[in-house]
């Protein structure tokens, strides 16, 4: 069944594969991007299946009036695919406040401002599907990574949370937590790389810059099975709540999962005798 889709981040990267794909199967899309003309460009043109509007995620104004356009022209919006998003790379020390606030505001509110503005469509509806790219980053703190981990275990809480907010109006949503894939997040457009500004930091931070760097091109996996892999999920009657994409990030995310049962279980101990011993000794209701 055709739906109508509407992709952030459309001009380049995991976001054009999934512009393609979704059209190549049939569906209408809504591709959005900071500079439309570009986004047009590199999708071939005009086409009667597509809308290209402008979209910086970290403007609401921009999501309320890209919402508008889509359903002036479609009708509805039936899955939202929240893919924009940067990387600012660094420790955490030469990484700037406003920087760190930049890279809250691109990945944890830039999705937020668009699922705000699409979700009355959908519970007018009674029906959509909000899917939000995350990163294995997002569960899975990492080294050269702080700002970024961040803004995507920020955006695991929201969207984990999200679900109960919106299943009483058939809104299903799913957060996906991609390993490395041949995107576009390593090169110079997407990535904010930090200068060395701290002599502790220096070697290792030039060091890591030189291994990021060369990673790009060379991740294994392949952005247009991801794009098609979440074009079967929105199709799903009964999506994933968390879609792990990549064979790396699977064993990753499972690592992980085991590491927090042994912490858990080792905070026992200590952490499981913490109550009051009896009711007597609660300290009395704050006025």
């Amino acid at each position: 069944m055709s739906k109508v889709i509407f992709v952030t981040g459309a001009g380049r990267g995991l976001g054009t594969d999934i512009v393609r794909e979704a059209l190549v199967a049939g569906h209408q899309v809504v591709a959005t991007g900071r500079r439309p003309e570009q986004v047009e460009k590199t999708l071939g043109g005009p086409q009667d299946n597509l809308l290209v509007t402008e979209l910086d995620i970290t403007s609401a104004q921009d999501a309320l009036a890209a919402a508008q356009a889509a359903v002036e022209r479609f009708g509805r919006i039936d899955v939202l695919i929240n893919n924009a998003g940067n990387f600012v790379a660094g420790y955490f020390e030469e990484i700037t406040p406003d920087q760190m606030r930049g890279q809250i505001e691109t990945n944890l509110f830039g999705p937020m401002n668009v699922t705000r503005a699409v979700l009355p469509i959908l519970r007018k509806q009674r029906d959509g599907h909000i899917i939000t790219l995350s990163s294995s980053a997002g569960l899975i703190g990492q080294e050269f990574c702080v700002a970024y981990a961040a803004s995507k275990f920020g955006v695991e809480g929201w969207m984990e949370s999200l679900r109960y907010d919106v299943e009483p109006y058939n809104i299903r949503t799913t957060v996906v937590e991609p390993g490395f894939f041949r995107t576009e997040l390593l090169v110079d457009g997407s990535t904010i790389w930090p200068e060395p500004t701290i002599d502790d930091y220096a070697d290792r931070t030039t060091a890591t810059i030189r291994a990021w760097k060369s990673m790009n091109g060379r991740q294994g996996g392949d952005p247009a099975k991801l794009a098609r892999a979440l074009l079967t999920i929105a199709e799903q009657k009964q999506p994933p709540l968390r879609f792990v994409a990549g064979a790396d990030a699977i064993e990753g995310v499972k690592a992980k999962a085991q590491e927090l049962l042994d912490q858990a279980e080792a905070s026992r101990a200590l952490g499981g005798s913490l109550d009051f011993d009896d009711a007597g000794t609660a300290l009395p209701p704050r006025p």
